[in-house]
């Protein structure tokens, strides 16, 4: 069982908070997994990781292509973990199961810390998943940098 991180975002928005993670988990020799809310937000993600930022080209494909298992980074709106997959991003409210985390290195889960209906979804996929027993950590960037603030350990590893 891996890591499952949920990010907090307030300062900026995930397509300039994602190459950082992408790049990061790449360079650890993962694939990741980003999984979309709808397709349209998965042909949006891909436009952005094609137009690039200030980090070095991001490797990507959107699923449903006969290349799926070969993309270092492959953007998918269905609600499926692809073979081979190390670490799962969910974008703007894609579902997360604990079963799929329990199957992955990381998992994180971005929400839009403006936005009440994206908080209350994500405050519902923690109390779904850490009562499933998983533990997980909370980030924020309300202070300017990212910094862990609470953590639950997995019900293995609570006293």
């Amino acid at each position: 069982m891996g890591v499952l991180r949920f990010y907090h975002l307030t300062r900026a928005p995930v397509e300039q908070t994602l190459p950082k993670l992408l790049r990061r988990a790449l360079d650890a020799g993962m694939r990741v997994q980003m999984r979309c809310s709808t397709a349209e937000r998965a042909a949006w993600f891909d436009q952005k990781l094609w137009l690039g930022s200030d980090d070095p080209f991001l490797p990507h494909g959107v699923a449903g292509g006969e290349h799926d298992a070969l993309q270092p980074i492959l953007l998918d709106p269905e609600d499926r973990l692809h073979a081979g997959i190390d670490c799962l991003m969910c974008l703007e409210g894609a579902p997360v199961s604990p079963e799929d985390v329990a199957q992955l290195d990381r998992t994180f889960i971005f929400f839009d810390g403006h936005d009440a209906d994206a908080l209350a979804h994500a405050r519902g996929q923690w109390k779904v998943l850490t009562g499933a027993g998983l533990g997980a950590e909370y980030w924020s960037e309300a202070s300017g940098r990212w910094a862990m603030e609470r953590s639950v350990p997995a019900a293995d590893q609570r006293a």
